[in-house]
């Protein structure tokens, strides 16, 4: 028997165990995205949709200054890489995003190192006005990312600030 695909078994059964536990935990699968948008909403107070598949966005904000507007959150290794941005339209986007990834990384950890609050409605004005292809990576500039960032740092256009307790809790997933 071939030890390193035995030892390659144990570690994926491992992993779908702990998988499983999770799902058990958010209500929804154990893939990133659905792990991005509990964390989400839990930090947010958002309220999300009945199904982990609504077109356009994934819920909504239930208090603060961005109440009962849409939200698409998305959760990247590395946001600079490119945003998904779908033909159906949200208020927002909400971005999680690990560090920034380097080429020799074998691993990229699940890590909460930015967050990013992009209004929707700007974030298209811009792209389009600079002839930027929208689809599914979307090209971001490092100023774009900057600006509407509100973890760790809070960017000028952002359109929201966060409270010592939602910066206590995103820290817990750095």
């Amino acid at each position: 028997m071939d030890d390193a695909l035995c030892q390659l078994a144990e570690l994926l059964q491992a992993r779908d165990e702990l998988d499983v536990r999770i799902a058990a935990l958010t209500g929804r699968s154990g893939r990133p995205g659905d792990v991005g948008e509990f964390i989400a909403a839990r930090i947010f107070d958002i309220e999300l949709a009945g199904t982990a598949t609504q077109a356009g966005y994934d819920g909504r904000f239930r208090s603060g200054p961005l109440e009962g507007r849409s939200v698409n959150i998305k959760t990247y290794g590395d946001a600079g890489a490119g945003l998904d941005i779908g033909a159906h339209p949200c208020d927002f986007y909400l971005v999680l995003s690990g560090p920034r990834r380097n080429a020799s990384d074998r691993h990229h950890r699940w890590r909460v190192s930015a967050v990013y609050l992009f209004d929707a409605v700007r974030l298209h004005v811009d792209l389009a006005g600079r002839g930027v292809k929208i689809g599914v990576a979307t090209s971001l500039r490092r100023s774009d990312l900057a600006a509407a960032q509100i973890f760790p740092a809070t960017g000028l256009a952002a359109p929201l600030g966060l409270t010592a307790s939602q910066r206590a809790m995103l820290s817990l997933f750095e």
